[in-house]
């Protein structure tokens, strides 16, 4: 199966014309020119038909004179533009076509054809089968504020691909019907980037980590399947960001006018299919242990946290004290921070951070290594200078070592980087500014990626 992305953006495109925003003003910069989101299928079916699809698939090198059917998810303008069918009749194409959707959105579409156009009107509902060209459509149900539909499209073959744009969560039969049909290609809807608080039931980055995770879980992607955000709009960080953030989840951004092919890993900006044969970074392999450093307020534990989010299950472990009332400040940190965490995230309150690691059957997100090494120089006596203090520190952070070096689950941890301001005014301050600048060293030679976090934004250290 060969799909070809005509469009990849939201409604408005991305850039969007009239906005001066960072985003739109990055991508206006280069070609990363987003037009409102269809697909075409092996040249005979198309998903989706706004304003914008027939010059896209043009500009994509393909025709639309072989169609065979158009499948419309729904009736907003960026995705049915009947106008498509008055184009077809002044070119005279008199194959037979089906057009397929909601009866209200195929009403919309009538007036456009002519008479005796031979068109044939497929109104669909969630849960019917379209049996076209030797495919077989599955209408799945959407959550949308008007009738509206995804679609799952087998080929004769037996590649799948699911079609889930501009309609938020998957609604529990949705993802019924791709635990029972897994497929190869997921075009997954994800408008609203790190812009959380839209109100709408669109997916903003988070959510979308936790619609894959939810997908993943039920055994709805194939393994190898290849996950595409589609739908993007300006609210997203521009490149390479964006690409970062979904390759930790084992995706990536679409690309207008980039071709799928089924059964190979696909590269939209090399226009080969295979990462080995160009080497890029788009789509990453899994690291099994991460650390993020940076400084206070930096975002390191939300980046943290965003690596994991596309997991089921996460194991969470709190090296800090629990709040207990005595404290309202860090009491008020702890609660941000568990309201943070998605449902499937088992929170662990471990001060032996080692067997926690050594227990832990999902992946882990440890957070953090600084308090953690607190309570150590707390429990050994390093503050007071007590005898023997230093090794039994020592033989502490060794154990959490080699806990880090064994552990069998990707883990990411969290370190603060406390060595680039000025010298500490105190001896304590000194001493545990050394002691966890080496702890952060041997941490990083035993990972795989290292992080720094800067004003929010991750930097990748070599």
């Amino acid at each position: 199966m060969e799909i070809v992305l005509l469009g990849t953006g939201s409604a408005d495109g991305w850039p969007n014309a009239f906005c001066r925003c960072a985003s739109c003003r990055t991508h206006a910069a280069t070609d990363l020119i987003r037009t409102p989101t269809s697909a075409l299928v092996d040249d005979t079916l198309l998903l989706d038909c706004g304003p914008e699809t027939p010059r896209a698939a043009l500009r994509a090198g393909h025709r639309l004179d072989r169609l065979a059917g158009i499948l419309l998810t729904h009736g907003h303008p960026d995705h049915s533009a009947p106008m498509a069918m008055l184009a077809r009749t002044w070119a005279r194409r008199t194959e037979p076509i089906v057009v397929a959707g909601p009866a209200a959105v195929l009403e919309q579409w009538k007036p456009w054809v002519d008479p005796d156009d031979p068109v044939r009107w497929q109104p669909v509902t969630a849960g019917d089968d379209v049996h076209l060209a030797g495919y077989t459509i599955h209408a799945l149900p959407a959550a949308h504020d008007q009738p509206a539909v995804l679609y799952l499209v087998e080929s004769p073959d037996g590649h799948r691909v699911l079609y889930a744009t501009d309609t938020g969560p998957l609604p529990s039969p949705a993802v019924t019907a791709a635990t029972q049909q897994p497929v190869d290609v997921l075009l997954l809807e994800e408008t609203f980037g790190d812009h959380t608080e839209h109100g709408t039931a669109h997916l903003d980055l988070p959510a979308f980590g936790r619609e894959l995770a939810r997908l993943r879980a039920e055994h709805a992607l194939r393994p190898g399947c290849e996950v595409v955000a589609v739908h993007l709009s300006h609210h997203n960080p521009p490149s390479p960001e964006l690409d970062r953030r979904l390759a930790t989840w084992g995706a990536r951004p679409g690309h207008d006018g980039e071709h799928l092919i089924t059964g190979v890993r696909n590269c939209a900006r090399h226009g080969v299919h295979s990462h080995a044969q160009c080497g890029c970074s788009s789509v990453t392999a899994r690291t099994h242990r991460t650390l993020v450093l940076g400084g206070a307020r930096s975002g390191k534990s939300r980046t943290a946290e965003q690596l994991l989010g596309s997991e089921p299950e996460v194991v969470y472990i709190a090296t800090g004290q629990p709040a207990d009332g005595t404290d309202p400040e860090w009491d008020e940190r702890v609660r941000q921070h568990r309201e943070r965490r998605p449902p499937g995230w088992t929170t662990v309150e471990a001060p032996d951070a080692s067997a926690a690691l050594r227990s832990a059957d999902a992946p882990v997100l440890l957070d953090c290594l600084g308090t953690w090494l607190t309570g150590v120089l707390t429990e050994t006596g390093a503050w007071a200078d007590a005898a023997g203090w230093q090794e039994r520190a020592q033989h502490r952070v060794d154990d959490l070592l080699a806990a880090i070096r064994d552990c069998t689950v990707p883990v990411v941890l969290v370190s603060n980087e406390v060595g680039s301001g000025v010298v500490p005014a105190h001896p304590a301050g000194i001493l545990f500014r050394d002691w966890l600048g080496r702890l952060n060293q041997a941490v990083a030679r035993h990972s795989e990626r290292v992080l720094l976090m800067v004003a929010g934004r991750a930097v990748e250290l070599s």
